[in-house]
């Protein structure tokens, strides 16, 4: 349809071109035509014929003939410009220009097209009086008195282009509609399967609320039904996923509390007791911080996970350098200071970037460098850490953010959970972003968040 329109477009476009040049070519005959009868006629002002006096039969006509917009008549006489209807002629029909010199030595008419800067000309030229003495060819050496119509066609062809666009517009906008109306029949009859492809696609385990509502009776119905009871299963057993590891969770951590609370008050002890003391309060130290990190996970795809606020990319920066300079015995430094404001929320982010700053102490020695950097581009926030270890294994890079996943370390008995860098990445996510990883073994790893561009509010 849409090929069709503009085909028709096109012809029509070409066609009017045709109707307009010959509407020109009969206004020029006619204005030709009309020269010829004034000068067989009498002079109006001496009542005398105007025999050979070919400047009064050109003063009389162009004081009698109004032409149209664009249109030119002008006389060469002895082969000289002598007038125009015009005072103001265009560049191309300047009394010394080529086209007027080439009309000043024409001894026949002479009808055509010229090609100028300002656009097409369309032509007429008629010799005044015949001379006998020249020869038959079309230009000759002597001039001669000629009447030229002359008509530019630039503004007639851009009115027709103006025409053309506004058809064309026309039928695309009908085109338009009709397209719309057909796509509003098909979505009609389509809707709904949009509408269970929307259910669907907004469900996810932090919402499972949303339903298909069912209208009448059918195949469609009964796929709605369906799909609903799928999801009331699925949102139980969510549900209870996470009301079990709510429970697990504050299980564990009661008992944990009292232990901690009863070891924490036993007197004093032999070095052998004591030692074992210390042990028992670092197990449980480690299994506080596994408890409180897998519950991390868990509300991490919540809606209520996160808490935006505004945040400035260089204070935020630096503050957290300093946060992580008291985690381990390294060479800090800071890498690079990103400026601007973004939306984010700090606690989270902070949170991210100090596990990732552990890490980077399990897989560093004392004497290794880790930095911290940020910065603000193309529409990007950029968070990273990266250090001079180890780097890890192109095998591990694939699996590191997995849930209980460790790459190899350099500590012997690691003090993470496994839990970390999943964490990092749930926070990434959480804020429509992402984590990468570049590393090369034996050249350090930078870990980089890589999220959207947040602008504060007004």
């Amino acid at each position: 349809m849409t090929l069709s329109s503009v085909t028709s477009v096109l012809v029509i476009r070409q066609v009017l071109f045709a109707k307009l040049e010959d509407r020109i070519q009969q206004s020029m005959q006619l204005e030709i035509e009309e020269f010829h009868q004034l000068r067989a006629g009498n002079n109006p002002q001496t009542g005398q014929p105007f025999q050979d006096d070919v400047e009064a039969i050109v003063d009389v006509f162009l004081s009698r003939n109004i032409p149209e917009d664009d249109e030119y008549l002008i006389a060469i006489v002895d082969g000289e410009f002598y007038r125009a209807s015009s005072l103001a002629l265009p560049p191309a029909l300047q009394p010394d220009g080529a086209l007027m010199q080439r009309w000043a030595r024409l001894s026949q008419p002479r009808q055509g097209i010229a090609v100028t800067s300002e656009g097409n000309i369309l032509y007429q030229a008629e010799p005044i009086r015949p001379n006998s003495e020249l020869s038959s060819s079309v230009e000759t050496a002597r001039g001669e008195d000629i009447f030229v119509v002359a008509y530019l066609t630039t503004g007639e062809r851009d009115e027709v282009n103006e025409a053309v666009q506004t058809v064309t517009q026309v039928s695309l906008s009908v085109l338009a509609i009709a397209s719309l109306l057909a796509w509003l029949a098909a979505g009609k009859v389509l809707a709904p399967l949009r509408l269970l492809s929307q259910t669907a696609r907004s469900i996810s385990d932090a919402n499972l609320t949303e339903r298909i509502p069912v209208r009448g009776s059918g195949d469609i119905a009964e796929l709605a039904i369906t799909f609903n009871d799928m999801m009331d299963r699925l949102e139980a057993t969510f549900n209870s996923q996470r009301q079990l590891l709510n429970d697990v969770g504050h299980e564990l951590r009661t008992p944990m509390t009292i232990i901690r609370g009863h070891l924490e008050l036993i007197g004093s002890t032999s070095d052998e007791q004591q030692e074992t003391l210390d042990i028992v309060l670092d197990e449980l130290d480690r299994m506080s911080r596994f408890i409180n990190e897998l519950m991390l996970l868990a509300k991490a795809e919540r809606p209520d996970f996160l808490t935006p606020a505004t945040i400035d990319l260089t204070l935020f920066t630096e503050e957290l350098l300093t946060k992580i300079t008291t985690l381990g015995d390294r060479h800090w430094r800071l890498d690079a200071l990103g400026t601007g404001q973004f939306v984010g929320d700090r606690q989270r982010l902070t949170e991210a970037i100090v596990n990732l700053a552990q890490n980077a102490i399990h897989h560093t020695d004392p004497s290794d460098t880790i930095m911290l950097g940020s910065a603000l581009r193309q529409g990007r926030i950029y968070l990273w850490v990266k250090d001079t270890g180890e780097g890890i294994d192109p095998a591990d890079q694939q699996r590191i953010f997995e849930r209980f996943v460790r790459g190899h370390s350099r500590h012997p008995h690691p003090e993470g959970t496994g839990l970390g860098l999943a964490i990092v990445q749930a926070i990434a996510i959480a804020h429509n972003g992402d984590v990468t990883l570049t590393s090369h073994p034996g050249q350090g790893a930078t870990f980089t968040l890589v999220l959207p561009y947040l602008p504060p509010p007004d």
